[in-house]
């Protein structure tokens, strides 16, 4: 009796999943190694060093409004009289101011103060009139030459008999203004830049560098102020920048 043939089986194959995993993983890691020294080196490479430079721009400026008051004042015993008087002087100022260029619309009368040395208790000791009316005028024009011009021409009206001051102190002082900083900032700004970028250039020329992108940048404040005690009317226009840049 022969022995009945077995039925061989094929061997099974096996299938190597988890060292492909791994190979991959050592791929993955190493490509993001590799991501990690290049962008080391980059960063190193483009902030190597850096500069801080200041750029300035100024600029004299005419002023182009004028705060002008004409003050005087008038004393007596008789109020009436002495606020009559006061309207005439008044009236003459401004015919004065017309002549010489001065529109109704460019100055304005402030009410008159009054002070009753009598009811301050100073009458007949520290004064000898009772009343003092005070009355001030003020121009405030864009014509800065005209107003220049007029200052000139005060002297005129102290020949006419009138007692007048400008400027009282504090109270009612003289300006000149410079008004049109909007118009000359964009210019100003670009001048202090480039005058900045000027300096970078020159430090990274001495340090064998080369000038990168701007880190940060800051502007300052714009300063207007006389340019001397003198002549108010001439402005010094300033502004300061401050930029940083990268070397390479």
């Amino acid at each position: 009796m022969s022995e009945q043939e077995q039925p061989t089986t094929a061997p099974t194959e096996k299938k190597c999943h988890g060292h492909r995993g791994i190979g991959s993983s050592i791929v993955i890691a190493a490509a993001i190694l590799g991501l990690f020294f290049y962008f080391a080196y980059t960063e190193s490479h483009n902030n190597g060093g850096q500069v801080s430079v200041r750029g300035l721009c100024e600029r004299e400026i005419k002023a182009d409004r004028a705060i002008y008051p004409i003050t005087f004042a008038v004393a007596g015993d008789n109020l009436e009289s002495v606020f009559n008087t006061v309207q005439a002087q008044n009236e003459t100022i401004t015919n004065f101011l017309k002549e010489n260029g001065i529109t109704a619309e460019e100055y304005s009368i402030s009410a008159p103060h009054i002070t009753d040395h009598y009811a301050q208790n100073n009458y007949g000791d520290n004064y000898k009139t009772r009343f003092i009316i005070t009355s001030v005028i003020t121009i405030y024009s864009t014509n800065v030459d005209t107003v220049l011009a007029l200052q000139n021409n005060l002297s005129k009206l102290i020949e006419k008999g009138l007692v007048i001051g400008t400027g009282n102190g504090w109270e009612n002082p003289v300006q000149f203004l410079f008004e049109g900083l909007n118009d000359v900032k964009p210019q100003m700004i670009e001048e202090a830049n480039n005058n900045a970028r000027v300096a970078a250039e020159q430090f990274a020329k001495n340090s064998n560098s080369r000038l990168g992108k701007i880190k940060t940048a800051t502007q300052g404040y714009f300063e207007i102020e006389n340019r001397d005690s003198n002549t108010p009317h001439i402005k010094k226009v300033r502004v300061v920048t401050n930029i940083t840049y990268h070397l390479k």
